[in-house]
C-alpha cells in the first residue's frame, strides 16, 4: 500500500467498530490495496459497512482471540463508541504483535488510545490526508505516521459525479449529515447534535436554498432507528424527511448544500464540490474539520448582519 508502511506483515488481523475506519479498511481491502490474507472482526457500524460492500464474509471472525492467532499484525480503527478497537491492541501488545491504527478524522487523537486511565499506543499509524498526517506528526512523536491512499474518498467523489439525477430531484434540498455529540456544551437538557439542528432550523433562510427546501436528515451509521422522529414532529412547518438512500454518494449529489457539525461525510461534499456548512452554534466548540473551505453558519450570520448594515 505504501513503502513506508514497517509494521504491516500478513496475515493481517482487522478490528473495526466505528464507520470512521471502517470505510477506509473496507475500501482499501476492496480496491486491493490491502491484499493478503486478512482476519477480520467487524461490529457494530463496521460490520454493515462490510457486508455493505459485499466482501467475503468467510474471513469474519466472531472473537478477537482467533483473529489475531497466528498473525504478523493488527490493524485496527480508532473509534470511540466501542472498546473492540482498544482491546484488540491490548491483545496484541501481549502477544507481541505489532498494532497498526487508523486515524480517520482530525479530532481526539489521544483520547482515542486511552480507557479507564489505560493509555495503549500503536506501534504506527496510518492517516489518510496531510492535514492528518501534520497532526500526528505533531502529537505522537516517536511513532512512525504513514500517509495512506484515500482510495474511500476518491471512490465516493467519483461516484457522485456519476450520479444521473431525474428533473424531479433537481429540487432546493438541504442535505444535513448528523453525528452523535458526547457533549451538552455546558447546555443541559439537550445533547449538542439536538442543539446544533435547532440552531441550523432556525437560521435555515440564511443558507439562501430556497423559500421551502426539502431538509433530508442523514442518520450516522450508529444512530438507532427513530432517534430523530420527534425532532422531525416539532417542526411541521418545514418539509423534512430521513434520508432513505443507502448511498451516500447519490445523497450529496442531488443535495444543494450540505451541513453538519463536523462529520467526515462533510470533506466528502466539499471533494465534491458542495457548499458545506457547520452547523455548530456559537457556545460549541468551533469546528475540528480543517479544511478552511468549510463555512460556519456562525459567519454566515454574521455576514448577513454586516451586509444589513450596509457601508
Amino acid at each position: 500500500m505504501n513503502e513506508q508502511n514497517g509494521v504491516l506483515a500478513f496475515p493481517v488481523a482487522i478490528a473495526c467498530h466505528d464507520a470512521g475506519a471502517a470505510n477506509h479498511v473496507v475500501a482499501w481491502v476492496k480496491n486491493g490495496l490491502l491484499s493478503g490474507d486478512c482476519r477480520v472482526v467487524m461490529e457494530g457500524p463496521a460490520r454493515k459497512i462490510w457486508v455493505a460492500n459485499r466482501l467475503d464474509e468467510s474471513i469474519l471472525y466472531p472473537a478477537l482471540t482467533d483473529a489475531l492467532s497466528d498473525v504478523g499484525c493488527l490493524i485496527s480503527g480508532t473509534g470511540w463508541a466501542s472498546d473492540l478497537e482498544h482491546d484488540a491492541r491490548v491483545l496484541a501488545r501481549q502477544r507481541n504483535l505489532p498494532a497498526i491504527a487508523v486515524l480517520d478524522h482530525w479530532v481526539n487523537y489521544q483520547p482515542r488510545f486511552e480507557r479507564q486511565g489505560e493509555r495503549l499506543l500503536p506501534d504506527e499509524l496510518w492517516v489518510t490526508d496531510t492535514y492528518a498526517y501534520s497532526m500526528a506528526m505533531r502529537e505522537f512523536s516517536g511513532i512512525p505516521v504513514c500517509l495512506m491512499e484515500n482510495v474511500y474518498i476518491s471512490e465516493l467523489v467519483k461516484n457522485i459525479s456519476a450520479v444521473s439525477l431525474s428533473p424531479d430531484h433537481f429540487e432546493p434540498i438541504v442535505l444535513y449529515v448528523l453525528e452523535p455529540a458526547r457533549s451538552d456544551w455546558g447546555r443541559h437538557g439537550s445533547s449538542g447534535e439536538f442543539q446544533a439542528l435547532d440552531y441550523f432550523i432556525e437560521n435555515i433562510a440564511s443558507l439562501k436554498a430556497g423559500d421551502d427546501p426539502i431538509i433530508v436528515l442523514r442518520a450516522h451509521p450508529s444512530d438507532p432507528p427513530g432517534k430523530y422522529d420527534q425532532w422531525i414532529a416539532a417542526h411541521p412547518k418545514f418539509r423534512i424527511r430521513i434520508d432513505d438512500s443507502p448511498d451516500l454518494a447519490y445523497s450529496i449529489a442531488r443535495a444543494q448544500c450540505v451541513v453538519g457539525c463536523q462529520t467526515y461525510a462533510m470533506v466528502v461534499a466539499l471533494e465534491a464540490g458542495k457548499k458545506v456548512i457547520s452547523s455548530l452554534p456559537p457556545w460549541a466548540p468551533p469546528c475540528s474539520l480543517p479544511h478552511r473551505e468549510i463555512e460556519s453558519l456562525q459567519d454566515v450570520l454574521s455576514k448577513e448582519k454586516l451586509n444589513e448594515l450596509g457601508p
